[in-house]
């Protein structure tokens, strides 16, 4: 089985960072060009160049998982769109995050069962423990970061209230179509009805 990926132990969806480095990489077309001139600029606007070299291979991972055209549109969208953009990369780059979504926030919005607490969180991680050494060898801090940040990148993308519901949310006409066309499998990612995904 392939191992999880669980290096989101700090952070967040990064999402001024992100929309940074996508623009830059709309000028430069180069993934290691963004990432020199970022850390000689400072742009991430860092304290530390350790923290600006974290930060910045974090951030770059994540674009790197979008398509050309979603990265344009990253650019482009309203901070909505663009929270959700960073929501479907962060979901690709972890698959972690994706089965979480998929199995937890999505399953739990469509059985109408509003609420996502800790305890959801603690309860999906032992379930995958048991198929993943990772997990199960991950430390009490490690498993308290993962959860804290997950928490976090959900309030940010806005498909969490800060009362710790699951929020409706509605994909703009754009991005339903570059998901559409590129996969429409990630469309359960969000907390949306199937209904409202044959509609798409």
């Amino acid at each position: 089985m392939e191992r999880y990926r669980i290096s989101f132990t700090s952070g967040s969806l990064y999402y001024c960072e992100s929309v940074r480095l996508a623009e830059l990489y709309q000028s430069l077309k180069d993934w290691e060009a963004v990432s020199d001139k970022s850390l000689l600029d400072n742009l991430l606007q860092t304290r530390t160049e350790s923290t600006a070299k974290r930060v910045c291979r974090e951030v770059i991972a994540r674009l790197k998982t979008l398509t050309e055209g979603e990265l344009t549109y990253l650019v482009e969208a309203n901070h909505q769109d663009q929270a959700h953009i960073l929501w479907i990369a962060v979901c690709r780059l972890y698959r972690f995050i994706a089965d979480f979504a998929v199995e937890v926030l999505h399953e739990r919005f469509v059985a109408m069962k509003l609420d996502l607490s800790f305890e959801d969180f603690d309860a999906f991680y032992n379930r995958k423990s048991e198929w993943h050494d990772e997990l199960d060898n991950a430390s009490a801090s490690t498993r308290n970061k993962l959860r804290q940040v997950l928490f976090r990148m959900l309030r940010e993308a806005g498909l969490l209230a800060k009362d710790k519901t699951i929020s409706s949310i509605l994909l703009g006409p754009r991005l339903v179509e570059l998901l559409r066309h590129n996969n429409p499998d990630e469309f359960i990612f969000f907390p949306i009805y199937e209904s409202d995904i044959r509609g798409y």
